[in-house]
């Protein structure tokens, strides 16, 4: 079109005042003369001869007319004018049979819906901008074609062994029954041996509970993961337990910013600053010994002697506390929080906060993984186009350590190594 002057016609055509989209727009004509030069050449092609050639009359099937048909694309609504042949055989791939949508249009309805846009939004959103009409029940399906892929994505198989698992739960709405009720979202985390971060699975239940939690961690291990190195989770009791009854040897690490926040229960307002000015030498001290040392000195100190219960909060999590103080402090900013994946939820929630609630669990499945299938395609973007750069220069997410290698997790790790050395010379040659 471009060599032949075609384009340059066309564009003056739209600058005498033809529209670009809409009932006769330019797109849309367009759109219906490629469709149906298509659709003709395909019946040619089931024929076995051009129109008006003698030779048809000795094949016993012919033409036959055409069916009018309404296509939803991207450019708006387009009529067809289906062929047909008189012996019915003829079946076009180009717009199959029965289907009202061509182009890309239930991969923006899928792009759209993952962003957080209700079916409602959606609807009125193709209405307005191309002049589309689809019904609720019609967009509901499109998202649902997904499902099969969802189910394929939650049982696959997984690597032997990763270096770090974050495990954490975010809150949706769900309707039960005749109410809407709270349910908790479980995601895990990990990050593998390369430094990429991956969501192994999401699990729907009523509550966060380690029991539940013990349910997940079998099913990981299920799917492949024989062992994790490190665990990082929240305070929730009997969660350290639940993973090391599937993992027994991995080390359990509690989320210090979680412990923090623990023990700021206690306090009053206008003590909070203090306190956490007090408590920072103790998870930034530079050995277990050293933090120990720290948190006798705040227990024996004017605040620690007003709120005893935030010491008691410490003491009772200070075993769940202390193994990332014997890494270096590179790896200790990775472990020490469940931010990494914290991260994640603010995200997610930024796409449920659209919604009220959810019909089902099915329901907030899927949204999840259409959103995090959108992050993890858009960092895997970034991290492609900085490809080759210097690490000083990437700015892209998704590495957990920039520019880490199975090297570099056996360097960062080292403490590790010499704690579990059979397990390691296992896994990483």
């Amino acid at each position: 079109m471009v060599d032949a002057g075609l384009l340059d016609h066309l564009m003056s055509k739209v600058d005498d005042g033809v529209a670009l989209t809409g009932e006769g727009g330019l797109l849309p004509e367009l759109v219906k003369a490629v469709l149906e030069r298509g659709l003709q050449a395909e019946l040619t092609g089931h024929l076995g001869y051009e129109k008006g050639d003698p030779a048809g009359r000795l094949v016993g099937n012919s033409r036959n007319g055409s069916t009018p048909k309404t296509v939803s694309t991207e450019v708006g609504d387009v009529d067809l004018a289906t062929p047909r042949d008189r012996a019915g055989s003829f079946e076009p791939r180009l717009v199959p049979k029965g289907s009202r949508r061509a182009g890309g249009l239930d991969e923006m309805i899928i792009s759209l819906y993952a962003g957080g846009m209700t079916v409602r939004d959606i609807s009125h959103h193709l209405a307005r901008t191309l002049g589309t009409e689809l019904s609720h029940d019609t967009i509901s399906k499109i998202t649902d074609a997904v499902l099969d892929e969802v189910k394929a994505w939650q049982s696959r198989p997984l690597d032997e062994i990763y270096p770090i698992i974050y495990l954490d739960a975010l809150v949706v709405k769900v309707r039960d029954g005749h109410a809407v009720r709270n349910k908790a979202a479980h995601i895990a985390v990990s990050v593998d041996l390369d430094g990429v971060k991956h969501v192994l699975g999401i699990w729907v239940q009523a509550t966060e509970g380690a029991k539940f939690w013990a349910g997940v961690c079998a099913e990981l291990r299920n799917r492949g993961i024989r062992d994790v190195l490190i665990v990082c989770c929240d305070g929730l009791t009997g969660f350290p337990e639940a993973i090391e009854a599937t993992w027994s040897q991995t080390t359990v690490q509690t989320c210090t910013v979680h412990l923090i926040r623990a023990a700021m229960r206690f306090v009053s307002y206008t003590d909070r600053r203090k306190i956490a000015a007090a408590l920072k030498p103790i998870y930034t001290a530079p050995t277990a010994d050293a933090a120990r040392l720290e948190l006798d000195a705040f227990a024996a100190s004017d605040l620690g002697n007003r709120y005893p219960a935030a010491v008691m909060t410490w003491e009772n999590a200070w075993e769940r506390f202390i193994p990332f103080l014997e890494f270096t402090p590179e790896v200790r900013k990775i472990i020490y929080t469940t931010n990494a994946i914290e991260s994640l939820n603010y995200q997610l929630r930024k796409v449920i906060k659209n919604r009220g609630h959810f019909p089902n669990d099915d329901a907030i499945i899927k949204l999840l993984w259409l959103a995090i299938r959108d992050i993890e395609d858009k960092r895997a973007r970034q991290r492609a186009k900085e490809k080759g750069l210097p690490p000083a220069e990437r700015r892209a997410p998704a590495k957990l350590v920039e520019g880490a290698t199975i090297q570099g997790w056996k360097k960062a790790l080292g403490s590790l190594v010499m704690t579990f050395p059979e397990r390691i010379a296992h896994y990483i040659k």
